[in-house]
């Protein structure tokens, strides 16, 4: 893979045909001398929209970690857009990922355009003396309002809900045109309003920005986006499966990962969760 620095390329440069956007290849990461994650290996392509799903502790959110160049594993390799940890700068590489983290810590009460804008900063706050151009003005209004959001892009962070939070926080994560889009449990918080509208949008943006590739970490199926490609399954740090979801999501490898019975159900591309043994099947499609 290509070693060479990231600093001045222009972003369309990493579209390179063929090379995954994400490949990581028996990845390991120990800390402290405990085993977080063994031997797992995962490929995205470009317009491939993965859910990574687990019960807590099964090293979804260090697994995304590294597939966002935030650490190195302790073993294997991982390239991220035809670059391989550890032979290039993280810091720049971040800067054409597209990560989106609930806990963003912003402290200031920006509006939501102002926040929209520091994805083209990486920064949390903005940048003394940066202006926008208009381009860069209204390409953050065309994404607020993708993300439904255009009728509060002049209020203030600390009176948005928790969902527009999340959604202002995807816009952000569009602004400099990444490749790749990491959610990192979006729908945390949310109540059922809230996480039907971010679902909603999310599905919007696989119409709207077609090669883009997602990851999207969760506990809840029910969270999935109904354009969600491929899933893998993570119990105690290893693969239990990894492939297209229609043959990743079924009722007995869901209740191997999680240690309990259910049965799964899909209509209108949505998923949804009950006990094996007691559950009654929801009508469907």
């Amino acid at each position: 893979m290509s070693a060479a620095p990231l600093v001045g390329a222009a972003r369309e440069d990493h579209a390179v045909d063929g090379v995954p956007v994400l490949c990581a290849r028996e990845v390991g990461v120990v800390r402290d001398g405990r085993p977080i994650l063994s031997e797992v290996s995962l490929t995205v392509r470009a317009g491939e929209h993965w859910a990574l799903l687990g019960a807590n502790g099964a090293g979804k959110s260090t697994l995304l970690g590294l597939l966002g160049a935030l650490s190195h594993p302790t073993r294997g390799t991982v390239d991220v857009l035809g670059h391989r940890l550890g032979r290039v700068d993280l810091r720049t590489l971040r800067t054409y990922v597209g990560h989106v983290d609930p806990r963003h810590a912003l402290r200031s009460p920006l509006k939501v355009r102002d926040v929209v804008l520091t994805g083209l900063t990486n920064s949390v706050e903005r940048v003394p003396r940066w202006r926008p151009t208009p381009e860069q003005l209204a390409a953050a209004d065309d994404l607020t309002g993708l993300l439904g959001l255009g009728h509060r892009r002049e209020a203030l962070w600390p009176t948005l809900s928790q969902g527009e939070r999340g959604r202002a926080l995807i816009a952000r994560a569009l602004m400099p045109r990444p490749r790749l889009l990491l959610l990192d449990e979006p729908a945390t918080g949310l109540d059922v309003a809230g996480r039907e509208q971010l679902i909603e949008r999310l599905d919007t943006l696989r119409q709207s920005h077609p090669e883009l590739a997602s990851v999207l970490v969760t506990h809840h199926l029910e969270e999935l986006p109904p354009g969600t490609t491929h899933a893998m399954l993570l119990r105690d740090g290893r693969c239990l499966a990894s492939g297209p979801v229609e043959e990743v999501l079924t009722g007995d490898l869901v209740s191997r990962c999680f240690g309990h019975p259910v049965r799964l159900f899909r209509a209108e591309g949505r998923w949804s969760v009950r006990t094996g043994r007691t559950a009654a099947a929801p009508r469907t499609d």
